[in-house]
């Protein structure tokens, strides 16, 4: 590897996708502040229950609203440092800075070639295997477990993998970001779609399965096709990568040649610190499993402690191939400060919901979905339901917190028109996880392209023909349920 190499590293985010990305939220964050000002602002009333705030069903009430400020909707991105979410900002920027210095070391050291050649030398030769089994790992955890933000750091394994196996950055974000996004889409067992959502209808846990199965082999099907049919094209000709010019700089680096020969030069020391971060990786993909199945351990302690684990692993194998004190942490620092750009959009992803919630907008929005809702028949009122949580998706990236904003006013509403509440539950869970990868407001997916060179815009125009032929399935499964009276009730 060339001293360029070395110096300059993989995750880093470039000046134009960094300025597309901004432009756009900012747009965005224009168009929430005057929401805030054309809806009226109204509340639903509120209980505590397992630590969340449901929402009383039939509480409506429109309230005077004493109007949000102009000059807030620019200091939003400040405030959301210390609003409602401040936790998620806190932890995603942690994410960011701990995995770009941890990623540098490993860069840096040799220990990521290693940990490539390793994998290509298994798999050059059977390498759309090893695509398939890639996506339906990271579909399966998703969609069974509940495993999503804990998977993104693989991201900065997956594609460079991509790159040495003859793909381009798209490619290696289909084998990760979009395969995670589709398989908690289509959630089997999923603790934090499934799970709350039927706890909050009164349906019995995880009932239905048989169903969600049938939905996930399809949208796997789905997902693996589409990914394997553009990297074919790519196998024929390189220049018909919609990234070809972007990834010139990481297609040298990443070469199958380089990365063979990285592997055959290595060092024991760099053959003990993979196993190391191996080691690391190995435990924070068995604790998000675990926080998924085991009640005890707290879900939202596993994206921080992959993190930390992360950072460990990087720092660990840093100082097993040699590097010290001051050394070490200017490596660190410096892969933190190449984040920096990423934090900034994290803030103001966040402050899209941070103005539409405190403009007290949110819950006139979801009153009239349903009125709306009530006055149709049982097809309709599905697809408005899908409709709902993907248009509120935009503001609400959790999934458990929408859950227990729709649920307790969606479930009772479903009893009227005719429609099961298990439907009704399949609907949330679908309208929830496909737009993740649509939505720049959704700071997973800005984390996930900062990772490459992939920028927001490129993102849409290679997914919008996948994301079409997801939907279109997504609304034969929704109607075949209807027709089937999927339950129990």
């Amino acid at each position: 590897m060339s001293n360029q190499d070395k110096d300059e590293s993989m995750l880093k985010i470039g000046l134009k996708p960094f300025l597309t990305a901004f432009g756009i939220l900012f747009i965005l964050i224009m168009v929430s502040g005057f929401l805030t000002r054309w809806i009226p602002a109204g509340n639903y009333e509120r209980i505590l229950e397992e630590g969340r705030l449901k929402v009383v069903a039939d509480s409506f009430a429109y309230v005077e609203s004493a109007g949000y400020p102009v000059w807030r909707w620019f200091t939003a991105p400040v405030e959301v440092i210390w609003g409602d979410n401040w936790l998620m900002v806190l932890v995603l920027s942690l994410f960011m800075v701990f995995l770009g210095g941890s990623f540098t070391v490993l860069e840096k050291g040799g220990v990521m070639q290693e940990l490539l050649a390793g994998t290509v030398r298994r798999f050059k030769d059977r390498k759309y295997v090893f695509m398939a089994i890639i996506i339906f790992v990271m579909m399966f955890l998703a969609a069974f477990v509940g495993v999503y933000e804990g998977l993104v750091p693989l991201i900065v394994i997956i594609v460079p993998l991509a790159l040495a196996l003859g793909w381009d950055s798209l490619t290696g974000l289909g084998m990760s970001l979009l395969a995670l996004s589709f398989g908690f889409a289509a959630a089997v067992t999923n603790p934090f779609t499934i799970a709350v959502a039927q706890k909050l209808s009164g349906l019995p846990l995880f009932s239905g399965a048989w169903f969600r199965i049938l939905f996930f082999i399809a949208v796997y099907i789905i997902c693996f096709l589409s990914v394997r049919g553009y990297a074919k094209k790519i196998d024929k000709n390189p220049k018909s990568s919609a990234v070809y010019e972007a990834d010139k700089v990481l297609k040298e680096r990443f070469s199958l040649e380089k990365v063979l020969q990285a592997g055959n030069e290595a060092s024991p020391a760099k053959v003990k610190a993979a196993l190391f971060f191996g080691i690391c990786l190995g435990v924070a993909i068995v604790f998000m499993i675990l926080a998924g199945i085991i009640p005890g351990i707290p879900s939202d302690a596993a994206f921080p402690t992959v993190a930390l684990l992360f950072l460990i692993g990087g720092t660990g194998a840093g100082i097993i191939v040699g590097y010290k004190g001051m050394e070490l942490l200017r490596i660190l620092i410096s892969g933190a400060m190449n984040m920096m750009p990423g934090i900034v959009l994290i803030l103001m992803a966040m402050s899209v919901p941070h103005i539409m919630t405190r403009g007290q907008v949110m819950d006139t929005i979801l009153y009239h979905a349903s009125e709306m809702i009530s006055g149709t028949n049982p097809y309709i009122a599905a697809f408005y339901i899908y409709v709902l949580t993907l248009f509120l998706n935009f503001f609400i990236s959790s999934a458990s917190a929408k859950a227990f904003l729709v649920m307790p006013i969606i479930a009772p509403l479903a009893d009227l028109v005719g429609l099961t509440r298990q439907t009704a539950v399949f609907a949330f869970d679908m309208g929830d996880g496909f737009s993740n990868m649509i939505f720049p407001t959704n700071a997973l997916l800005l984390i996930g392209l900062s990772f490459t060179v992939v920028s927001y815009p490129q993102w849409i125009r290679w997914t919008w023909k996948m994301q079409l032929a997801i939907a279109g399935i997504s609304m034969v499964f929704l109607m075949g349920a209807v027709a089937i009276g999927f339950g129990p009730f």
